[in-house]
């Protein structure tokens, strides 16, 4: 099946690599869609999240940051960092393109070597829904009350990737 790109650009999608770009298309980067280096998706209702994306949650992928391209803009993405809203304390570097604002991804000092990405940056959309599906959804205690949350995706009420989460080798933290 083709891939799904309803807002035109050159984004592509391949077997097991795919593209996002920001919403002006300054800024583009090409990541795994398969393999080790898609490390998970998710969903976060943290305040955090809540705040930064002007919206009631995050859609979210982790990708290891040497399987991340920077197909074109890099040197227009801007970065912003603060810890002072971060529930661990850590330190969150958020990369925005400068021209548009699209934040494009996150790096926590909790989580080295490791980016997170915005699932709506992502060009194909069937990507949205298949590959890319969110896994779990964390902090649900913050979701608001009138969203159910995501089908079919586990549900933690706090922080999914904690320091007792044995998928991240000496308990590095995602989102907080």
């Amino acid at each position: 099946m083709a891939p799904y790109l309803p807002l035109g650009g050159d984004g592509y999608s391949k077997d097991k690599e795919a593209t996002a770009t920001c919403y002006c298309g300054a800024v583009q980067l090409a990541f795994p869609t398969e393999g080790e280096d898609l490390v998970d998706t998710f969903i976060c209702n943290c305040t955090d999240c809540r705040k930064i994306t002007a919206s009631m949650f995050a859609s979210n992928f982790i990708v290891n940051d040497s399987a991340i391209k920077h197909l074109r803009g890099q040197e227009k993405l801007t970065k912003f960092s603060q810890s002072n809203t971060i529930a661990t304390g850590n330190t969150m570097a958020n990369y925005f393109c400068s021209v548009c604002g699209t934040l494009m991804y996150r790096v926590s000092s909790g989580f080295p070597g490791r980016s997170i990405m915005r699932i709506g940056t992502v060009d194909d959309f069937d990507l949205h829904e298949s590959k890319l599906k969110p896994r779990i959804e964390q902090f649900v205690k913050d979701r608001v009350s009138w969203l159910k949350g995501g089908e079919g995706v586990e549900q933690q009420d706090g922080n999914y990737y904690d320091s007792s989460h044995p998928r991240w080798h000496g308990g590095e933290a995602a989102e907080q």
